[in-house]
């Protein structure tokens, strides 16, 4: 592959990499096929490429070290995306046409991640280097979140010392979000018995016994998302997945539902499973799959975004905090202490769309904007 002229060349390289998350119907391996790609840009380009393994995957940290001593400042772009069922443009193949790029990811994040490494490169090659700078590519982000777990619980302790901020890369317009909610996920079972429905009184059906789960949650769980937060909205309660029975023809012995809880900051997510597990008090099930992503609450980005605000009202951007009622990386980074903004180039709107694209005029801004807060004075 040829080495890119311009942020619209590398982009158009990420794009042809099918990053689909195993998890939503792509290949496994191919993440690392992206990072390994960008491991050798990295190197041509002169930068140093680490790989940060967390079991069979690994996050890629591409970075320009001017001074051991010197501050931090870290970008971050997850490597992966979506499914690509239904997309009516070619996923894996960039068209550029009446000032867009479209494919898979242009919009979320791989953007992002072309505009960070980019303004990199450049940073690299000047005279004025004033801090080190890195940028992060971690794995599954659009699944569990397995990257960025892992280098929050891990490679983000040695630099938290000496780091100005992370910047997570989602599409915002280039607007600063400095909150946004969280999540809780979990599946709930109630177990039957199996019979024939010759004779049902031989079994007991399982999906009976979810009907008593679901109208308990309806009733006494799902109207106490109340909280809600000025900047990110209201949280919520959901019940989106049900699973049961094997046959028309048996009592069915097992079903599922799988359920998801938006959290605004602030809120506990110890209190919101006792308040889940009171509401089926006296009824029989089981919960797995317990997946919670704290929510990002603006506390702990405050100082940096004020120390970013200027450069992006330099460049014609709204330095107003914003936020958010989905859920990013920032979240882990900022529980470990990270300070933390989530800014990046493109509309949330076209983010997983069957026909998802990026204009190019945001690329070439999120570049500059990225390369002046690279090269911003040391204060």
């Amino acid at each position: 592959m040829a080495t890119p002229e311009s942020p619209e060349e590398l982009l158009s390289q990420m794009v042809s990499f099918d990053t689909v998350n195993p998890l939503f119907g792509g290949t496994p391996g191919g993440e690392a096929l992206l990072a390994e790609y960008l491991e050798k840009l990295a190197g041509a380009w002169g930068l140093k490429a680490t790989r940060l393994p967390s079991g069979p995957d690994f996050s890629l940290l591409v970075t320009c070290e001017v001074d051991p001593a010197a501050e931090w400042l870290l970008f971050e772009s997850h490597l992966d995306t979506v499914g690509v069922e239904g997309m009516t443009i070619p996923p894996f193949a960039a068209g550029i046409g009446g000032g867009r790029i479209s494919g898979r990811g242009t919009c979320d994040t791989k953007g992002s991640g072309a505009a960070a490494l980019w303004a990199l490169h450049n940073y690299a090659r000047s005279a004025d280097r004033p801090r080190n700078v890195g940028v992060l590519f971690p794995f599954d982000e659009e699944a569990r979140m397995g990257g960025a777990r892992a280098f929050a619980g891990d490679g983000l302790a040695r630099l938290l010392p000496r780091l100005r901020g992370i910047v997570v890369g989602e599409p915002t317009l280039l607007r600063p979000i400095v909150a946004h909610n969280g999540v809780i996920r979990w599946r709930t079972i109630t177990r039957g018995v199996a019979a024939h429905s010759a004779d049902p009184s031989r079994g007991r059906s399982a999906i009976a016994s979810m009907i008593k789960v679901i109208g308990a949650l309806e009733s006494g769980f799902v109207p106490l998302a109340t909280r809600s937060h000025p900047l990110t909205g209201r949280a919520a309660a959901s019940i989106n997945v049900i699973r049961g029975g094997t046959a028309v023809n048996i009592i069915p012995p097992s079903c599922e539902i799988h359920c998801d809880r938006r959290t605004a900051p602030g809120e506990d997510a110890a209190q919101i499973l006792r308040d889940r597990d009171a509401a089926l008090a006296g009824l029989e099930v089981e919960h797995d799959q317990l997946y919670i992503v704290p929510a990002f609450g603006e506390e702990r980005g405050r100082a940096f975004h004020a120390w970013m605000s200027p450069v992006l009202a330099r460049h014609g951007v709204d330095p107003a905090p914003c936020g958010a009622p989905y859920v990013t990386d920032a979240s882990h980074y900022a529980a470990a202490g990270a300070p933390t903004v989530v800014l990046g180039p493109g509309n949330f709107a076209q983010a997983h769309t069957k026909d998802e694209w990026l204009s190019l005029e945001q690329l070439a801004k999120a570049v500059s904007i990225y390369g002046d807060l690279m090269a911003a004075p040391v204060s």
